[in-house]
């Protein structure tokens, strides 16, 4: 696909700031999860001397009763909680030591298998250069969110960072917009918002007056989610954004 715009009034004219979500936006989580669960499994495996189909279904047992138990919160995604919980459904009680290796494994897993999408980090840098302002709204505990940016080499490129456990809520509630909102110090009206989630990122900006764009799967089209734009390439985005297009910003 191209980049579609579905309200031009909204994307015309340019932000003073841009919001971003990270996973699944900057980069495609899926595949380095999927890894990183696997050694995480692989190790349970070794370490519990316990059958990997039991390992795999206490594991998944285990994150649907955290996040029951949880929530919409930042400890609700968290793989410590799922570990520890898993090792316990296995019968084995809290094995600590244990629990803490098999996270430090999963998002070791995790970074070394991430990439960012192309054209994310020339956006950003001529956002930076241009004076534009941006943000990060995320879910998930900050530490390991505060990783990923600095795996990615892209602490540089936000003013502020907002995650779920500092805010207290999961996209999409209020609390993590708003709190995004504040530290920009910058009229909502002013501000882009850049996610994958048709409801946590743009369903969850549009009741502040924010302008939504949504990045989508290439060949695949979001219906009915409300975006006021919808793109799947960070470089093409790039180039609408500077191509003169956009009220105030100077073509490169």
């Amino acid at each position: 696909m191209t980049l579609r715009i579905h309200n031009s009034d909204k994307v015309l004219r340019a932000p003073q700031a841009i919001i971003f979500d990270t996973d699944n936006t900057l980069y495609a989580y899926d595949h380095p999860h999927t890894q990183a669960l696997a050694a995480a499994e692989s190790k349970a495996v070794r370490l519990l001397g316990v059958d990997p189909g039991e390992v795999r279904n206490a594991f998944a047992q285990a994150r649907e009763d955290v996040k029951r138990q949880l929530g919409k919160t930042a400890s609700s995604h968290s793989r410590l909680l799922y570990f520890q919980r898993g090792i316990e459904i296995l019968g084995r009680k809290t094995q600590l030591v244990i629990t803490l290796d098999l996270e430090q494994t999963y998002w070791r897993t995790f970074l070394a298998h991430c990439e960012l999408f192309p054209g994310v980090r020339e956006f950003l840098l001529a956002l930076r250069s241009s004076g534009i302002g941006t943000a990060i709204i995320t879910d998930l505990t900050s530490q390991i969110q505060f990783r990923k940016i600095i795996y990615f080499g892209l602490d540089d490129c936000f003013d502020y960072v907002v995650t779920s456990e500092e805010a207290g809520a999961d996209k999409p509630q209020e609390a993590p917009f708003r709190l995004a909102i504040d530290k920009l110090g910058i009229d909502p009206a002013q501000i882009w918002m850049i996610g994958d989630h048709p409801v946590n990122d743009i369903a969850g900006a549009r009741p502040f007056g924010i302008s939504t764009l949504l990045r989508v799967d290439r060949s695949h089209e979001a219906k009915g989610t409300g975006c006021d734009v919808e793109f799947d390439d960070f470089t093409e985005l790039h180039h609408y954004f500077f191509s003169g297009k956009v009220d105030g910003i100077q073509k490169r």
